[in-house]
């Protein structure tokens, strides 16, 4: 990432609604072209934050930049810029695919044959006359991705865009955001899918009550955890063991497998749901 510019910056941001602090000294950095998740369980202060990111809230404590500009006073212009795929996609029912996103090409000023290319790119293409009252939930999400990226904006912001998809569908969902971070796209992504978030971000922020608790890529910050590294034994009569994945533990192991006790064996390196757990004694569905 290095040389590439700040899409969004975040310094010390604070806010409090009356005298319940929602977020505290929270700073962060989201480069062009990056894949970062925002993560943490209903409650930690995610929805707070992308409104303060995109100048929908005034924090009460900090400043933030989007596209080098304070967030306090961004120009009309600037959300031309952005993507949005949220919990509530907006799409019109008795419209048809390409007729929902005509009204936002006209709206962004951006030519008709960009309708076709987001509809094939999002696999909709064959479903463009289709009204979006008879499409799947899949569907439905690939359609507001495709008016997402239909004007090629600098940042997308995507709120939990695979949850309650089937794999296949979420699959299809993570290669064309990959594709968008190849473009040189910022992508702003929360999810509760810690699966996703290894897979796709190149660095995350794990968030709790108001706080960024850890920070860093997933693979830095399970690496941070080494300890929670643990050898996982299943016994015969049926009991579990849980050792820690040491030379310590070695005889032990051994002693078992030379008794002929054990019914099957595996480690259990952390990853950011554990990692979390840890910090916080909650998991991310809390």
């Amino acid at each position: 990432m290095s040389g590439k510019a700040a899409c969004i910056r975040a310094e010390n941001i604070s806010m409090s609604f009356g005298k319940k602090e929602v977020l505290q000294s929270v700073s962060l950095n989201i480069a062009e072209g990056e894949i970062f998740g925002l993560l943490g369980p209903s409650g930690a202060g995610k929805t707070t934050l992308l409104k303060i990111l995109t100048g929908q809230l005034r924090q009460t404590g900090g400043r933030a930049f989007l596209f080098g500009l304070d967030t306090e006073r961004l120009p009309r212009d600037a959300y031309e810029n952005i993507g949005l795929v949220l919990d509530n996609t907006g799409l019109y029912e008795r419209l048809s695919c390409y007729d929902n996103l005509l009204l936002f090409a006209e709206i962004y000023g951006t030519g008709r044959e960009k309708i076709m290319e987001a509809l094939r790119r999002t696999g909709l293409a064959e479903a463009k006359k289709r009204p979006v009252s008879r499409l799947s939930k899949g569907m439905r999400q690939r359609l507001a991705l495709a008016r997402a990226i239909l004007h090629e904006p600098g940042l997308l912001i995507l709120d939990e865009p695979t949850a309650g998809l089937d794999p296949a569908t979420a699959a299809e969902i993570h290669a064309l955001i990959r594709e968008e971070r190849e473009r040189g796209t910022a992508v702003l992504l929360t999810t509760h899918n810690m699966e996703e978030a290894t897979k796709l971000c190149g660095h995350v922020a794990l968030l709790h009550l108001g706080n960024i608790v850890e920070y860093g890529s997933p693979a830095e910050v399970c690496r941070r955890y080494d300890h929670l590294n643990a050898i996982c034994l299943t016994l015969k009569d049926g009991e579990s063991i849980t050792v820690e994945n040491t030379p310590l533990s070695a005889k032990l192991v051994a002693d078992y497998l030379q008794s002929g006790q054990i019914e099957s064996i595996h480690s259990t390196e952390p990853n950011l749901e554990t990692v979390f757990m840890e910090l916080t004694g909650r998991g991310f569905a809390s």
